[in-house]
């Protein structure tokens, strides 16, 4: 073929797909149903009903809306479960403040970004880092160990005691906001290396900038409280109340899980990343501080494993995968095999789950937690999901994954340090690798999921 597409070859493509009556039938059912509905695989759907062998009952969904929030609210719902567990609660749509955790990830992204800024000045504005950074001054996505480092230094509160705000769930306005904002300042003190500036004045500049982010969301999202009364009912109809906490004493009183003793394992099978060694994102992150990304890469197989003792004790896992292939969302239902659209359309999709991440086919897009799973003969089948899309998709807002799906699109799992063995642990312990800022296992934290 020439370089260039000429009228020939266009009339080769056209009596291609003309000659082959089948594709004309194909093409009609494709103009008038589109693509998942006439690829759709029933003998999927019909495979993938909610009964699980190994499960418990986490309460109701929980619903972010229109906001990147997923990982926190997957995460969120671990603990809220632990705590209504231990402490009985009568109130099964007990929940824990999202819009509170969501204005310090905010703030903290925000000194995040800027002193990413400060430690480019002596880079090229166009360089691909810096130009990274200021296509994401801040977002709704986010990672296990950025939830962890936000509670550690925040705590918790329950839901009543800073409740949704319009932009809390309605985020989009408020991150171009934002966005514009924070670039603003990325120039200005860009502006101020440039001339020579010492760092204590362009910190003091970083200082002011963060007065009026802080300023920006109190209006968006109200202002965060300092102090909590903790009332609730046990099962027994007792009523309780705990008075004036503040927001860590709240975690550390109430919380039987403690997020420093969970590990993010992941399984990145591409060759730039071996199993068993360690992995960080540069300029990924929240809190400024010790606990950043840190993840340990180990086969599909030990995943599954992990999880599956984690659950068989009663304790959800919270994972982070590419919620948008091979999924129906009325269903509820993730399985690779439920649209057929190699036979459908007579193409072939050769790339592996390795190629996939190399050919940017496929990221991190969503988390979710698991809170069963169905064994026969001690091997994985299906996997039940609490999602956090509110209860009109799936089955009163839970998922059923296939395990073939977890070997494809599952990349992430957070699992306590106990279940790992010794020799995990050691090697957890190794200083981890650091890959480029855009980076594959980074995308869950610039995800809109």
């Amino acid at each position: 073929m020439e370089k260039v597409i000429n009228n020939d070859f266009i009339e080769k493509c056209s009596k291609s797909y003309n000659d082959d009556d089948g594709k004309r039938i194909i093409t009609n059912a494709v103009v008038k149903n589109g693509i998942n509905d006439s690829a759709l695989n029933y003998k999927s759907v019909n495979n993938m009903y909610y009964e699980f062998s190994d499960e418990f009952d986490v309460g109701t969904v929980t619903h972010q809306k229109q906001t990147g929030r997923c990982w926190m609210f997957a995460a969120l719902n671990t603990i809220r479960y632990a705590i209504s567990k231990k402490l009985d609660l009568k109130d099964k749509n007990f929940e824990l403040s999202q819009a509170y955790v969501m204005f310090w990830d905010k703030f903290e992204k925000s000194n995040f970004f800027l002193e990413s800024i400060i430690d480019t000045l002596n880079q090229d504005l166009n360089s691909r880092t810096v130009t990274w950074l200021l296509d994401h001054p801040t977002n709704d996505g986010g990672q296990w160990d950025m939830f962890v480092a936000l509670v550690e230094k925040y705590g918790i509160v329950p839901k009543y005691a800073m409740p949704e705000s319009f932009h809390s769930s309605n985020s989009r306005q408020m991150n171009f906001i934002l966005d514009y904002f924070l670039r603003n300042a990325a120039k200005k003190l860009r502006d101020l290396a440039e001339k020579k500036s010492d760092l204590k004045t362009i910190r003091h500049e970083k200082e002011n900038i963060l007065t009026q982010i802080y300023s920006l969301l109190c209006t968006f999202l109200g202002e965060p409280p300092k102090q909590i009364d903790f009332e609730y009912r046990d099962k027994n109809d007792v009523f309780h109340r705990k008075e004036k906490l503040n927001p860590i004493d709240f975690y550390k009183k109430f919380s039987p899980v403690d997020l420093k003793d969970y590990i993010s394992i992941i399984h990145a099978p591409t060759k730039d990343k071996p199993f068993e060694k360690t992995y960080t994102v540069k300029y990924l992150g929240n809190v400024m501080g010790p606990r950043q990304i840190h993840y340990l890469n180990l086969p599909i197989t030990e995943l599954k494993k992990l999880s599956i003792e984690q659950l068989n004790h009663g304790e959800p896992v919270w994972f982070g995968c590419d919620v948008g292939k091979y999924m129906n969302r009325e269903l509820g239902i993730m399985d690779n095999k439920l649209y057929d659209y190699e036979k459908l359309l007579n193409i072939k999709f050769e790339l592996t789950k390795a190629d996939r991440l190399d050919y940017r086919g496929s990221v991190l897009t969503h988390a979710m937690v698991f809170t069963g799973v169905h064994l026969i003969d001690g091997k994985p089948q299906k996997w039940k999901v609490q999602n956090s899309w509110g209860e009109e998709p799936g089955k009163k807002g839970f998922f059923i994954m296939s395990d073939t799906w977890f070997d494809e699109y599952n990349y992430e799992v957070a699992i306590h340090k106990k279940y790992l063995s010794d020799k995990l642990l050691k090697i957890y312990e190794q200083p981890p690798i650091v890959l480029n800022p855009w980076d594959p296992m980074g995308s869950l934290a610039l995800s809109r999921g």
